[in-house]
């Protein structure tokens, strides 16, 4: 991977893309690159809403909300901005995929989450993992989430989380104490 300027991290606040941003960071050390934390965003309703019904207030209120996310990301990542690399940030406006897909140049390397594993998770959502490894131009790199952030998500976490004792390990435990 000689050559790299930039390391360009998909930031969506989920787990998985603060694991990629801790990741791509320490790529950008390694490599002596920039780091760019890139967050892409869709108005609520989608971008047909938005042209139906435009209103300036409400974009200036969405893109604000996109940068206190993107802050609030890297300050869960990363503790605030880092001081050892070059680092920028950029919110875009548009779908992750394509965002990510257009903004990284076939010189940087592209850091981002692999999302959850399971087929419920595949089938809800955008699939942006899947997108950039199949068009990008530059090199991409899919980080999996830890197993920790694995912890309490999906059927099995809910189930856990929402059970309830029988009775009988109710009865079995008040005889031991």
């Amino acid at each position: 991977m000689t050559g790299v300027r930039r390391v360009v991290a998909g930031v969506s606040g989920s787990p998985g893309s603060l694991q990629a941003l801790r990741y791509a960071a320490d790529l950008a050390r390694e490599h002596n690159a920039a780091l760019i934390a890139v967050l892409a965003w869709t108005p609520p309703g989608g971008d047909m809403a938005d042209r139906r019904y435009p209103s300036p207030q409400l974009r200036k209120v969405w893109v604000e909300a996109a940068w206190r996310r993107l802050w609030d990301a890297v300050d869960a990542a990363l503790g605030g901005i880092p001081t050892d690399v070059a680092f920028e940030t950029q919110v875009l406006r548009g779908q992750p995929r394509a965002v990510l897909v257009g903004f990284a140049q076939e010189s940087d390397l592209l850091v981002i989450g692999a999302g959850r594993r399971g087929q419920l998770g595949r089938m809800l959502r955008c699939r942006v993992s899947p997108y950039c490894l199949a068009h990008a131009s530059c090199p991409v790199i899919a980080v999996p989430p830890s197993e920790l952030a694995s912890l309490g998500h999906g059927l099995r976490g809910w189930a856990w989380r929402h059970r309830r004792l029988a009775l009988t390990e109710l009865w079995s435990k008040s005889w031991r104490t």
